[in-house]
């Protein structure tokens, strides 16, 4: 298997800054201007200052005093990324989108005949500088994990390869940090468990990483022995749409909840028209003022599509929801379970606590 994994350097900043020449050079967060805003991208300038995406754009400008704020200009983002997809057709059918800016490309056999995944990518990577005057990161390796690695080894602008020969060696230095699927509370009770690079995690039992981490375990011992038998999947199912909105201000007052759970529904039932899709579970999602989140979600025999199907479950759903003495941060729903189940007499919920991870954009 050859695989590229292409990722674009501060992409909506590097946009900004390409169309706006007084901007290059300088530190930008692109982001809305607001007590709850949040940076998308920073550029490398503000990243210097420890400006990143997912920060709060009000502790960006406290580490950064001289940040410039961008509004986002989705559209134009689109655009160059169909630039991009365009590049990458040119060589192969086979690409998965993992967002506007990076994608995954199985090369193993491709339409211009070349060899090397590397010469492909270091060809993807010129072109796309001249298309669009961007630059990109490229990883090449024989499977999907070591090839997203690979293209952050050396950014901005960085082709890294990772032969099968030197996989176990990379893995074994690697910061568990690094590895795909370890956010920060993984790595912290991996750390605990004295596992600090994958050499430290290929040292572990299966056994004992499944006790610790459930399935995630397996996923673990295999990545740490350079083994992902993942494909490049070039069509996929969408298995949800969903919604949601940070407030400006807390809410925690009956009316003010009923209303932005009303304001949700429409916007959920617009994006399920959108994307023609059919599902029978709704979720809500709470966040509250100290960030603590929960889920709920409501199983029913019939296809939600419409605010009459939806509005009625997510009123069920917030019952119970104290947010009197608990104001609420934000507030999300999403559809999902397209697939036809066991029609249910009485429906079925559950409600879960988790980290936060947003939901995959529309």
């Amino acid at each position: 298997m050859k695989i590229i994994h292409v990722d674009m350097d501060q992409f909506f900043a590097a946009v900004e800054q390409r169309d706006n020449p007084e901007l290059k050079g300088k530190p930008i967060a692109v982001g809305h201007d607001a007590e709850r805003g949040v940076v998308s991208t920073a550029s490398y300038e503000a990243r210097r200052f420890g400006v990143h995406s997912a920060q709060s754009i009000q502790l960006a400008k406290r580490l950064c005093p001289q940040l410039i704020i961008v509004e986002p200009h989705f559209q134009r983002y689109k655009e160059v990324s169909a630039q991009l997809h365009q590049i990458f057709h040119d060589y192969t059918d086979l690409i998965e989108p993992i967002s506007l800016d990076e994608a995954f490309l199985d090369v193993t056999e491709n339409k211009r005949g070349i060899e090397l995944g590397v010469d492909i990518a270091r060809e993807i990577k010129q072109r796309i500088r001249e298309t669009t005057g961007l630059t990109a990161s490229a990883g090449v390796s024989y499977c999907k994990f070591l090839a997203k690695i690979a293209s952050d080894w050396r950014k901005p602008d960085g082709l890294t390869v990772i032969h099968p020969d030197r996989a176990l060696d990379f893995i074994a230095q690697l910061k568990v940090e690094k590895i795909w699927g370890v956010g920060q509370k993984t790595a912290e009770k991996m750390h605990h468990m004295g596992i600090f690079t994958g050499l430290d995690l290929r040292n572990t039992s299966l056994a004992r990483l499944t006790q610790e981490f459930g399935k995630m375990g397996q996923v673990f011992y295999d990545f740490s022995r350079g083994i992902d038998n993942r494909p490049v999947i070039s069509e996929w199912e969408r298995k949800s749409v969903s919604c949601e909105q940070t407030f400006e201000s807390d809410i925690s007052e009956n009316s003010a909840v009923t209303i932005h759970l009303y304001h949700t529904v429409i916007e959920l039932e617009r994006r399920i028209l959108k994307n023609d899709f059919e599902g029978r579970t709704l979720t809500l999602k709470v966040k509250f003022l100290d960030f603590q989140q929960i889920t709920r979600s409501i199983t029913v025999d019939h296809i939600l599509r419409t605010k009459d199907d939806i509005l009625p479950l997510a009123k069920q759903l917030m019952q119970g929801v104290e947010f009197h003495s608990h104001p609420i941060r934000l507030l999300g729903l999403g559809v999902s379970n397209q697939k036809s189940s066991t029609p249910q007499n009485d429906p079925q919920w559950i409600e879960l606590e988790l980290e936060f991870a947003p939901w995959p954009d529309e």
